[in-house]
């Protein structure tokens, strides 16, 4: 059965990766294309089930389920473009985020028995107190073509990570700029261009780039598992990272990667990756 699903365009790559299900998404749009009404935004090969619909539109359209991503979505998008009937649809809350505060209070905005809360990682659901919702796991993947692998040939670290200066410790962003005077390391995603970094570059290209690099280093304090850690798995690349959150649950000391929370050892790990391609 074909579903037309409505979801806000919050996450461009995840949105990009469910659009390979078999149904319509519908990602309502505004003029200016602000936060959560960019439609077909980005540098992504938008398959044609994702379908932009003027957010006033919406309300007319025959809706099977409904994906929020953020609060707006939940307490304030839905009462602006929905009916009382579409909004009594089937409906899930995709969580990507880990909880923020004390383990004591951890509670999630969504607290009904009638809408799912979709984790990304086993962490998040374990940490998140989601009240009365129910809840599951469904982890990343990724879309990396299976004929682009890592050939190691640049001898240096990919860092891959989102306006990292503004968004400070929690990213690590103290972490990058330490290690990158021990070990050559660059840095892609948006805002990157302000530290010297790559760019943001378009999703193709920067697979393309990545397969060159000897490792990728993720160095977020506290995040749920980066789908950009995912593509870099799928591309075949060494992950380097803190011992934090679902990373632990991924990476194999010694095997696959190398995890710690000392950072010498992850300084040295990334020196015998760059000398030692074959390691």
């Amino acid at each position: 059965m074909r579903l037309t699903i409505l979801i806000w365009h919050i996450h461009g790559s995840y949105l990009r990766l469910l659009a390979e299900l078999p149904h319509t998404f519908i990602v309502p749009v505004r003029p200016g294309r602000p936060e959560g009404y960019g439609g077909r935004w980005g540098h992504f090969d938008w398959p044609p089930n994702v379908v932009e619909v003027p957010a006033e539109r919406v309300r007319d359209l025959p809706l099977d389920l409904l994906i929020f991503q953020t609060p707006r979505n939940y307490l304030r998008d839905q009462y602006e473009i929905l009916t009382p009937a579409q909004r009594s649809r089937p409906r899930l809350y995709l969580e990507h985020n880990t909880p923020k505060g004390h383990p004591d209070r951890l509670r999630h905005l969504v607290d009904d028995p009638y809408t799912l809360v979709v984790h990304v990682t086993h962490y998040n659901r374990l940490f998140w107190d989601c009240g009365r919702s129910p809840t599951c796991v469904i982890e990343h993947t990724a879309l990396v073509p299976e004929t682009l692998r890592a050939d190691y040939a640049l001898a240096r670290g990919l860092v891959v990570v989102n306006n990292l200066a503004q968004r400070g410790r929690v990213c690590g962003y103290d972490i990058f700029q330490t290690l990158r005077q021990r070990v050559p390391l660059d840095l892609a995603g948006m805002g990157s261009d302000d530290l010297g970094g790559l760019g943001d570059l378009p999703q193709a290209v920067l697979w393309a780039r990545a397969s060159r690099y000897r490792f990728f280093f993720n160095p977020i304090r506290y995040t749920s598992l980066p789908l950009a850690v995912v593509e870099a798995m799928h591309l075949g690349l060494p992950i380097v990272a803190l011992a934090t959150t679902e990373l632990p649950t991924v990476i194999r000391h010694g095997e696959n990667g190398f995890i710690s929370n000392d950072l010498a050892v992850l300084t040295e790990a990334m020196r015998a990756l760059l000398a030692d391609p074959d390691l």
